[in-house]
């Protein structure tokens, strides 16, 4: 049997969809399971977006596009992600259309470093798992910079000037963030733009998917700190505000490397589908009322959930910025119902009380001196909510008398 390439075997993956499949098994023994796994939203896409998918199928839009995009969709992409953004001058030949966001990941780490050069990216964690997965796999050297639960899950712009070398060419920030929902602030911004001044060799690939859930004021881009718009990769989609992540649609923009990103298109899904495209036009040009009904939901859901787990026994949440995700902090509830870490007491919560998240580990190494976190997303019914974080407080209690 042939072997397999180092690169493939060192290939990460999405460890949601691993413990989506663990709770798939145990549903299909008929156990009962409330699962807070998978990062989506659990409404359907508008129906406004729905009839213009309906209208494409029928109006016969079922060919290949041009690999950037239908000018369409690059003119209202262009239009709304400057608008989002403090009127950057966003042009649609600087924004290029792709299958999902998560191709642009790959596409900035080939387009900014070379294979086996020793380059540098520069990367969250705890943070999207497939951001250091895609540095591997193309060659470059992955470096991250921890968050920390004092500063909101952020990081020190100091210990980013102490992590950039001569070999330093992408940096990646994910705000608002998956996994702990924190959100960098303006102020932030300028800080971290202030070190990278010193740095012009370090490209910036802002992973602002979450953009339109950021719940503590207006969103704020580090391409608008001065001097930032040239070298940031803007990175945005449908599936997050409109609940179209089946649909596949991804909005990336740089006026250098829109280009090159093209062409990568070009070499790998020629290009996004045209009937997801006609949707995603009228996503962003038709009445937004769905989209705004969602964002207040989530912010409902946010409060609820933080408002629960601050009650369960051994756990400590602060409340997030953005996005649908809580980061508990949960190492006294290890403690209290003796699990060695937070894979262990997610694995026994799954297992004893049917109830699924996902573990620090599986974003990245544990930050050290940070002690155990658990991911829930509250992209769930408030009755899901509750009821799960219920099964959580009683399966503490339980075997805290039995670890006692």
């Amino acid at each position: 049997m042939p072997e397999i390439s180092q690169r493939a075997a060192s290939l990460g993956t999405e460890n949601a969809f691993v413990v989506l499949a663990e709770v798939n098994a145990l549903a299909r023994q008929g156990r009962d399971i409330i699962s807070f796994c998978i990062g989506q939203p659990d409404f359907p896409a508008p129906e406004n977006v729905q009839q213009a998918a309906i209208r494409a199928i029928k109006g016969g839009k079922h060919g290949y596009t041009p690999s950037a995009g239908i000018d369409e969709l690059r003119e209202a992409a262009a239009r709304y992600m400057a608008a989002m953004r403090g009127g950057l001058p966003i042009r649609p030949e600087d924004l290029v259309v792709g299958a999902g966001a998560k191709p642009f990941i790959a596409y900035a780490i080939l387009s900014t470093t070379d294979y086996g050069a020793g380059d540098e990216v520069i990367y969250p964690n705890p943070g999207f798992p497939i951001y250091e997965s895609q540095i591997v796999a193309h060659g470059a050297r992955p470096v991250p910079i921890h968050l920390h639960e004092a500063r909101g899950f952020s990081f020190d712009p100091a210990e980013l000037e102490r992590l950039i070398t001569p070999r330093t060419k992408l940096l990646i920030l994910n705000y608002p963030h998956n996994p702990t929902g924190g959100l960098l602030s303006r102020k932030e911004l300028e800080e971290i733009a202030a070190v990278l001044k010193k740095h012009p060799q370090v490209w910036v690939y802002a992973d602002e998917i979450y953009s339109r859930l950021a719940y503590s004021g207006q969103f704020f881009s580090i391409a608008q700190v001065p001097g930032m718009y040239e070298r940031t990769i803007i990175s945005d989609g449908a599936s997050k505000t409109w609940a179209m992540t089946g649909w596949r649609i991804g909005l990336t923009s740089n006026p250098a490397l829109a280009p090159v990103f093209t062409r990568w298109i070009t070499n790998t899904d020629s290009c996004a589908s045209q009937i997801s495209q006609w949707a995603a036009v009228e996503a962003i040009n038709g009445p937004q009322d769905a989209a705004e009904a969602m964002k207040k939901s989530f912010e409902e859901r946010r409060d609820f959930i933080v408002g629960l787990l601050n009650q369960v026994p051994g756990v400590k949440c602060q409340k997030p910025g953005g996005a649908f995700y809580v980061w508990p902090n949960v190492t006294e509830a290890c403690r209290l119902v003796g699990a060695q870490d937070s894979e262990e007491f997610r694995k026994r919560l799954l297992n004893e009380a049917g109830v699924a998240l996902l573990a620090d580990i599986h974003f990245g190494s544990r930050v050290p001196g940070e002690g155990q976190h658990v991911r829930f997303s509250y992209a769930a019914s408030k009755q899901a909510i509750e009821a799960g974080v219920g099964r959580m407080a009683e399966f503490i209690r339980k075997n805290t008398k039995k670890a006692a």
